[in-house]
């Protein structure tokens, strides 16, 4: 067998022995009504899509959601900005991903000039308690952000173009992200920096290799939970991937510049 098929073969045999711990984790959270949002932020091309598929591949779609939602309608941009995200929050029992999120204000929107620097401070100077509110209902909020290179990002977007099955990835903002990289670099850490919070703090998954970091957020995400006949030793998380980050702290995990 070749290095590279070994490679594929010990990466599919860890992540299904990952994927059977979610699905014990996932009954668990359903036997104790337990509601669960996980928000997937990060650079276009930084891995969001193929996390998400390997976190949900083999749990109950009753119980299991994911929400990617389009740009909002004309009635919607009328409405408080939260408004069109709070349908979508988990219920009793539930676990929901969030594949981008209300930090879309604070990412593609400000860099893009979607929304006004009045809305966005707005934004900024209200989504910490928003969420806080959120979490003293009774929500466990997770909040990842998929950190990729100038480089990644354009070998992964290039891609896209050529590849058939990836074509439905191609939009309008793929076109910019290298252009406005260092755009997207500010308001990256302004958003890290201002949003860490106690009740909803971020990790930083570091994603230039889309397999390692699938398979590290699977096992920071099951750490976070209690389970019984939790496998332990094979949670053990990479820190070259995964950056737990203090919340409150002003010093941020090293990021790609």
């Amino acid at each position: 067998m070749s290095k590279s098929k070994h490679q594929k073969v010990d990466f599919e045999q860890e992540l299904l022995l990952l994927q059977i711990e979610l699905v014990k984790m996932q009954k668990q959270i359903i036997s104790e009504g337990n509601r669960v949002l996980v928000i997937f932020e990060g650079r276009d091309a930084a891995g969001k899509d193929g996390s998400i598929k390997r976190i949900v591949e083999h749990l109950s779609p009753r119980e299991s959601n994911v929400v990617a939602l389009g740009k909002p309608s004309e009635k919607e941009v009328g409405e408080w900005y939260f408004q069109r995200y709070i349908s979508e929050l988990p219920g009793k029992g539930q676990l929901t991903l969030f594949n981008r999120s209300w930090y879309n204000r604070a990412g593609v929107e400000r860099v893009m000039n979607f929304c006004t620097h009045a809305e966005y401070e707005q934004f900024m100077n209200t989504v910490n308690r928003f969420e806080s509110i959120l979490v003293d209902s009774g929500l466990t909020i997770i909040k990842y952000y998929l950190d990729i290179s100038k480089e990644e990002q354009i070998s992964r977007l290039n891609d896209r173009k050529t590849d058939p099955l990836k074509q439905w990835k191609i939009s309008p903002i793929d076109l910019v992200a290298q252009k406005k990289w260092p755009a997207y670099s500010k308001a990256r850490n302004d958003m890290l920096l201002r949003t860490n919070h106690a009740d909803a703090p971020w990790t930083i998954i570091h994603a230039n290799n889309k397999k390692l970091a699938h398979i590290n957020i699977i096992r920071d995400l099951l750490n976070r939970f209690d389970y019984p006949q939790k496998n332990k030793k094979i949670l053990g998380i990479d820190t070259n991937f995964v950056s737990i980050w203090p919340p409150g702290s002003k010093k941020m995990p090293a990021l790609e510049p």
